[in-house]
């Protein structure tokens, strides 16, 4: 047994204080949610430095999921879609009792008095105009309506989102939550009255880590599912980030980080009613783990192998003495038991 540990290296744990400052950090993510449409799902985060980022979509992919979880795929627009009304052209946006909307036509107006309740009526100010609408995602009453077609024809559908989200190390969170996310520095719950119902936030994690995976690392997060028992709530992980070297037998360095976790349901039926979503809030531990694998030198082999045939014999010689003395012993009691 011990010859066979010979030819398997060994690690050394060793634990110091972690001194590194102004570092990024990559979070890793593969998430299911069956039953969010992807174009209600964003990703946001922001730290304790002030550093927010909304709407995140660089290095992030959705998938369209089906009602049994296959992914949709992707189609042209406008091709096989069902056609759906445009609910601010009807009834000229949403609108408090009584109050009359007036869009903008972005420059393009007439006169003061002229109002573009719609997309098409915008276009048709500039085409008036003779000038080109080249980005009608900037134009409030494109965009609104966009969205709100992309709503109704995902209804029913969940999504899986995957990336990786590139954070500064110190305390934060980043959160995936229906609607347009955090715009402010205070929870600012979305305009979201397009859906009915409340929001199910069930939710499967198939992949969470935080920088390079290295051997032996244990993610307590893969493959954790969580189903909402309530219609309303929030989820939220709170994880503990350790930063890990791990030095491998040749020398190869990875700068990687391990993690625990806890977790909290919010209902959505508290005051103040919590914005629905799954939120990951992180932090990081002040001491650093360093595994360095090596192997068992020839010379540290064989003083161990010394030592434990040294040991085998005394233990073998003290159980001898023990045997010799005890017979001699006994014997010499019968002697005198003869002689009497």
């Amino acid at each position: 047994m011990y010859l066979k540990s010979y030819f398997y290296s060994a690690m050394e744990t060793k634990l110091v204080v972690d001194t590194s400052r102004g570092e990024r950090l990559r979070v890793n993510f593969d998430i299911t949610f069956p039953s969010i449409p992807c174009t209600l799902l964003s990703v946001d985060t922001t730290d304790i430095s002030g550093e927010q980022h909304h709407d995140i979509r660089h290095d992030i992919e959705k998938r369209r999921l089906d009602s049994h979880g296959n992914v949709i795929e992707a189609r042209k627009e406008g091709i096989g879609g069902a056609k759906i009304e445009r609910p601010l052209q009807k009834h000229g946006g949403r609108l408090d009792k009584g109050e009359q909307y007036c869009g903008t036509c972005y420059g393009a107006e007439e006169s003061d008095e002229q109002c573009c309740n719609s997309c098409e009526e915008v276009r048709e100010a500039y085409k008036k105009k003779g000038w080109a609408l080249t980005n009608p995602d900037l134009i409030d009453q494109c965009a609104r309506e966009d969205f709100v077609e992309r709503v109704k024809t995902q209804q029913g559908e969940g999504c899986n989102v995957h990336g990786f989200l590139d954070v500064s190390k110190v305390a934060g969170n980043f959160h995936f939550a229906p609607g347009k996310g955090f715009y402010e520095s205070n929870i600012d719950v979305p305009e979201l009255s397009v859906l009915e119902g409340g929001f199910n936030i069930t939710h499967k994690i198939n992949k969470l880590s935080f920088g390079t995976e290295f051997p032996g690392v244990v993610n307590p997060l893969d493959g954790a599912q969580w189903a909402q028992p309530a219609s309303d709530g929030t989820y939220q992980y709170f994880i503990k980030v350790v930063p890990t070297i791990y030095t491998d037998i040749r020398g190869r360095k990875i700068n990687s980080n391990q993690f625990s976790v806890t977790e909290h349901f919010r209902d959505g039926n508290v005051r103040p009613k919590p914005q629905p979503g799954v939120f990951f809030f992180y932090d990081f531990s002040p001491i650093k783990v360093i595994f360095t694998e090596e192997n068992r030198s020839l010379l540290h082999y064989l003083t161990n192998l010394c030592a434990i045939v040294g040991g085998v014999f005394t233990v073998s010689g003290i159980i001898d003495s023990f045997i010799y003395h005890g017979q001699k012993a006994l014997k010499k009691k019968m002697e005198l038991g003869k002689y009497r």
